[in-house]
């Protein structure tokens, strides 16, 4: 339900009508009755100044983080690998496989490529980051 609701939420016309204080009351009153009906609370949205418009910019932001609450809770951690290149299906599945074996956890990751790390990989796992970068590797061995 939250997932609909955040999908709902990020709609143009959805928020076009929850931010107009002009806008009728059908309009704001369909995503309030959404949130009522979700909720079994609709006197509660109602009753606030302004908490459609809060409620609408902040549902997609809620159901990310309740979605990454949930995959902490299964053991699940999201990983950020950057590449200078295109990886390989190969190489990116033995990163992950050292990288799980290093957490003990199941790593699900999202991979970019930013060609200004030169070569190698940089990858923010939490509140990590394991920077391989060619480019990181360059800085280390400046002198000051």
């Amino acid at each position: 339900m939250l997932a609909a609701l955040a999908q709902v939420a990020q709609d143009a016309r959805v928020r076009a009508a929850v931010a107009d204080p002009t806008s009728p009351m059908p309009s704001r009153g369909l995503f309030i009755a959404i949130l009522a009906a979700s909720e079994r609370r609709g006197g509660e949205f109602r009753a606030r100044s302004g908490a459609e418009t809060i409620a609408c910019r902040w549902l997609p932001e809620i159901h990310g983080q309740f979605g990454s609450a949930q995959e902490r809770a299964r053991g699940v951690v999201e990983a950020e690998v950057q590449s200078a290149f295109e990886s390989h299906r190969a190489q990116l599945a033995d990163l992950i496989q050292r990288l799980e074996k290093k957490t003990g956890r199941k790593v699900r990751a999202q991979v970019s490529v930013d060609r200004e790390l030169i070569g190698g990989v940089k990858v923010v796992l939490g509140d990590k980051v394991i920077d391989g970068s060619a480019r990181a590797q360059l800085a280390r061995s400046r002198p000051r």
